[in-house]
């Protein structure tokens, strides 16, 4: 097989198209920690600074979001999840700050990722999309067996 001239190293941003754009801010920025970097009301369009990453959110109502068809909703997403990682992975810290907001928490689980095994949790933000959050994999070790 020949090598590829794309290399793929992180997940650089993704859009997900959204009906309540406050409720999503206070999840992503206020909850996860994202800021607002970037903002065109012009044609709908918030970008979320996500550690190395961009989260992009496009009101459905906007000049960006008409143009995706209908809204999300609970018959369909336009995203199974997305995965973000986060250092340092303190369960005990996650689960007490996102419950505190109201945030149902999932158990802690060791899955794979991009740099291997580690130990993550699910949580959905405010319209159903589902988002993992996952620490390093040398945390999983320390996990297992503490």
């Amino acid at each position: 097989m020949a090598a590829s001239a794309i290399r793929i190293r992180e997940i650089d941003h993704l859009v997900l198209r959204v009906v309540d754009l406050d409720a999503m801010l206070r999840f992503y920025c206020d909850a996860l920690g994202c800021a607002v970097e970037r903002r065109k009301d012009d044609i709908g369009l918030v970008q979320l600074r996500a550690g190395r990453s961009m989260i992009d959110l496009v009101p459905v109502t906007g000049q960006l979001g008409r143009a995706g068809g209908a809204a999300p909703g609970a018959e369909g997403r336009n995203l199974d999840h997305f995965c973000l990682r986060i250092e340092p992975f303190d369960e005990p810290a996650i689960r007490a700050e996102l419950t505190r907001r109201g945030i149902e928490v999932g158990s802690v689980a060791t899955r794979n990722g991009a740099e291997g095994e580690g130990p993550s949790v699910y949580v959905r933000d405010p319209e159903g999309n589902t988002i993992e959050l996952k620490g390093p994999p040398d945390v999983a070790a320390t996990w297992r067996s503490g």
